[in-house]
């Protein structure tokens, strides 16, 4: 995910590049069923749970710089939008992977977190 996102050319904008490292990471499933399966065990295991918050924090503490640079902002953590930037795409995938494993895994993953981006962004 941060290989991706870090080799967005320069005038991808702050919300397609998280966006490109999430679809990334999304098309290492070896299928739709796979994907599904996965998400509902996430979803409903409490310590898989656990354990994806933990890596979701890590993966945005890693990207944090990148999205800093893309943004212009002063590295390290000192401004706070590029962490609302990350929080925020972390949440629409949360948001779309739930939707999608109660709605048994009709649409496209990355359609519904289209939707939930665009609704947090107005």
């Amino acid at each position: 995910m941060t290989d991706t996102v870090g080799e967005q050319p320069a005038d991808v904008g702050v919300w397609e590049a998280p966006r490109a490292g999430i679809a990334a990471v999304q098309a290492l499933h070896d299928s739709r069923e796979q994907a599904l399966e996965r998400f509902r065990l996430l979803h409903n295991t409490a310590s898989l749970r656990a354990g994806w918050l933990k890596k979701r924090l890590r993966f945005q503490e890693d990207l944090l710089p990148l999205v800093e640079a893309r943004m212009g902002t002063a590295g390290g953590g000192a401004d706070p939008r590029a962490r609302a930037v990350l929080a925020t795409a972390f949440a629409c995938l949360d948001a779309a992977s739930m939707t999608w494993v109660a709605g048994d895994g009709k649409g496209d993953i990355m359609d519904l977190y289209d939707e939930c981006l665009a609704a947090v962004r107005g």
